[in-house]
């Protein structure tokens, strides 16, 4: 039987755990906290929480070992690579390998990547948008247990090191005599480029050459590549580019996996606890049917179920006054004390927008931020007002709800003309 002596002993830090029964490894698994999580196996309601398999597993362990990691992402990568090498069985028994995710590289001139899920890598189901084309794997990753959280690690990665993976290549479209449009991802910066022609195959390459290294645990060597580029971007006087690749090192050295460790201790409380986005934005037609939307993102999923619509009831004479309307909304939104504060408010506009969207959420309350998504004169992203680390730390999930509160809001507005055309 395990010592909980010993357990006391583990560090207070991410990592991989095993369970083992002299050295057969029997379990293994991640945590954000090493000590609390295997501590957890000794609770009282562990049958409960965890089911009659890991009781089973917990009564066989001998002992418990650990390898300490960087960051939580880390630690999740790990614990895929480990799952693949040892199959331990009560991983095995606890889930079907055919329900794990997995995370794919395409083999394609620019290739993709992709999360599955085993089954459709297991019968070669990957197809592409042409439904006559199937998926060719380069590489593979995982099995993931853990779908959600691996999808939050996408996204950290993705913001490092920006990827395909719906959009058509540029030369794919020149053939056929389309324009080289940029998809919804390279206008929010998680696309290099592919759709446009502004990434070369070479430079792509080691793009894909980086995430896959990273997938297989050599951050390290990552790192090491980069200062050597920067340096050599540095003597050439390419500062921009050194810069970029000193931002690179820096994000890879200070991993911002603040969304696995919410997600972690969000699991059984998902609506109640964790990171609130709110987004806003109004819709009409010279003033005429002046709708409002209200959109919600919890932890990085969009809460559909909490979106809310608003008709502007227009307090301004000039009905197409977004400033009034949107005050209007926000103060509307503002007196449902029964609805969940956000952490984060997101508005469309200018200074004017932001300056009226602040005066009302600070007036319930001084611990909620306002950012602003300013628009170019094609009505897309340009750059975003607001507290530079929160910019920075949400810059995707911002522009997501933006465009989805965009979204919500025309639609309402369709529906309210059609009604009053027919």
């Amino acid at each position: 039987m395990l010592s909980r002596v010993k357990i006391k002993r583990l560090p207070d830090s991410p990592g991989v755990y095993f369970f083992q029964k002299g050295k057969n490894i029997l379990y293994i698994g991640k945590a954000t906290s090493l000590r609390s999580r295997v501590k957890s196996y000794f609770a009282r309601d562990l049958i409960d929480t965890r089911g009659p398999l890991l009781v089973k597993m917990l009564s066989e362990a001998t002992r418990v070992e650990h390898k300490v990691t960087d960051s939580v992402l880390e630690a999740l990568i790990l614990e895929a690579a480990l799952i693949k090498k040892h199959q331990p069985f009560y991983n095995k028994a606890e889930k079907d390998d055919k329900s794990f995710n997995y995370v794919i590289i395409t083999d394609e001139e620019f290739p993709r990547v992709l999360i599955v899920r085993g089954k459709d890598l297991q019968n070669a189901k990957l197809k592409t948008q042409n439904a006559k084309q199937k998926l060719k794997v380069k590489n593979e990753f995982g099995p993931f247990p853990h779908g959600l959280e691996l999808r939050e690690a996408i996204k950290i990665i993705r913001k490092i090191f920006p990827f395909r993976d719906t959009c058509e290549p540029h030369f794919a479209k020149a053939s056929r005599g389309k324009p080289s449009t940029a998809c919804f991802n390279r206008q929010i910066g998680l696309c290099p480029g592919v759709c446009t022609g502004e990434i070369s195959k070479l430079e792509y390459a080691k793009v894909i050459r980086s995430i896959s290294l990273f997938f297989n645990g050599r951050k390290s060597e990552i790192i090491k590549g980069l200062r050597k580029h920067m340096k050599q971007e540095a003597k050439l006087r390419n500062f921009e580019k050194a810069a970029e690749l000193r931002n690179k090192i820096f994000a890879l050295e200070h991993i911002n996996d603040v969304a696995l460790y919410k997600r972690k201790l969000d699991t059984r409380y998902p609506t109640e606890r964790g990171f609130r986005i709110e987004g806003y934005d109004i819709a009409h037609i010279s003033g005429t049917h002046t709708v409002g939307s209200m959109v919600v993102m919890e932890d990085g999923i969009l809460a559909k179920h909490e979106y809310k619509r608003f008709k502007i009831k227009g307090k301004s004479k000039d009905k197409s006054d977004d400033v009034a309307n949107l005050t209007e909304m926000l103060e509307r939104r503002f007196k449902h004390n029964e609805w969940r504060l956000p952490d984060l408010v997101v508005i469309d506009g200018g200074i004017a927008q932001k300056s009226a969207a602040e005066q009302v959420v600070r007036g319930g309350t001084s611990n909620i931020q306002t950012v602003s998504v300013v628009k170019n004169d094609k009505h897309k992203p340009d750059h975003i007002m607001g507290n530079s680390k929160i910019v920075r730390d949400y810059h995707h999930d911002i522009l997501l709800v933006n465009s989805e509160a965009h979204r919500f809001a025309i639609n309402y507005h369709r529906l309210l003309r059609g009604k009053v055309l027919k």
